[in-house]
């Protein structure tokens, strides 16, 4: 186990290095220099989302946190296994949780990046490296080899090709998941501008992002609408304008219904995966069918942000801030890894 424990130990030195990043300081001069090589790969990569994420994951990244995450667990000192890890890029560092479940079961990481998400995850694990003296990863942008076992993500239609082609290995397949939220119309303020960041945080585009929101019948929108005007100046980005100006003009045509405030629409919708700068809803009359509704559809949900008596419900303001145990999908990564053999 000597080596587990110094792989956490080097964790939690990542995660007070997240912390304290000033960019400013002359200890970050690296980071800061793939912050902004982040930005330029990827436009959606602004330099305030990427120090939103080193934030969450500094925060994360504790000593008692990991020992929460991993106590469940008897970790076996066993030969390394080789995992392939096919990463999304949706938002900044979406695939580090699979990097850090690699890490804490003693394997190593045969690591497929995203091509708009390549640069901030090597300097994380170069980081544990360098703390541990030894090398757990290596990257790749061409199809990978020598595997024993696959962790997966991406659309739907990712996901079909993922199975054929992986399918005869141990696997976790990942396709796409909504977050969502349900209402009762006794929310506060706060609450609701804390549903605006579930919304809104990384414009939108991360799976536990909130895309569709159940409210009951005769339920004010508006008070939806006043959640979101703390983010008003998020049309000031030029790749969101672009997608709000398209799907609003695309709805004008179809003469969908929709409201809109000049960043953002509503619009009535029992799907669960919303465009760009949209908001679906639904409203409900019946607890008890709703919930029933859920259950049936959970396949397609990655949480619920209520505070209403929901199975697995978080808090407003809380999507975008999954702790080291809340696994995508409900899949335990850390079991998976851990049973190898």
């Amino acid at each position: 186990m000597k080596a587990i424990s110094n792989r956490v130990e080097a964790l939690v030195k990542l995660g007070i290095h997240l912390k304290g990043f000033n960019p400013d300081d002359p200890i970050y001069s690296s980071l800061q220099s793939h912050l902004e090589k982040a930005k330029k790969l990827n436009p959606w990569f602004t330099h305030e989302n990427i120090k939103i994420t080193f934030k969450n994951w500094g925060a994360a990244l504790t000593a008692a946190n990991i020992e929460k995450w991993l106590s469940p667990y008897q970790l076996k000192t066993q030969q390394p296994k080789n995992i392939a890890l096919i990463l999304a890029g949706n938002i900044p560092m979406v695939g580090f949780h699979d990097l850090l479940s690699v890490w804490v079961c003693g394997h190593r990481g045969l690591i497929k990046c995203a091509s708009k998400d390549e640069v901030l995850l090597p300097y994380m694990t170069n980081f544990l490296e360098h703390h541990t003296k030894e090398q757990a990863f290596s990257y790749a942008d061409q199809p990978l080899k020598g595997f024993d076992a696959v962790i997966a993500t991406g659309s739907n239609n990712a996901a079909r090709y993922f199975e054929h082609y992986f399918g005869t290995y141990p696997h976790i397949i990942r396709k796409n998941r909504n977050g969502i939220a349900v209402l009762n119309g006794l929310e506060s303020n706060t609450d609701l501008e804390s549903l605006g960041v579930d919304i809104l945080q990384f414009f939108g585009l991360g799976c536990r992002n909130v895309s569709k929101v159940y409210i009951p019948e005769n339920y004010d929108l508006n008070a939806l609408f006043g959640g979101l005007y703390p983010f008003a100046n998020i049309i000031e980005h030029p790749k969101y304008a672009n997608n709000y100006d398209y799907n609003k003009a695309v709805f004008l045509m179809s003469e969908h219904d929709f409201l809109e405030n000049g960043f953002f629409m509503l619009k009535q919708d029992s799907s669960f995966s919303a465009p760009i700068a949209c908001l679906h809803y639904e409203y409900y009359n019946n607890m008890q069918d709703l919930k029933s509704h859920l259950n049936s559809n959970k396949e397609a949900i990655q949480c619920i942000v209520s505070h209403m008596e929901l199975t697995g419900a978080i808090a407003f303001g809380t999507a975008q801030r999954p702790a080291l145990w809340d696994y995508a999908d409900g899949v335990d990564t850390v079991a998976f890894l851990n049973q190898l053999t």
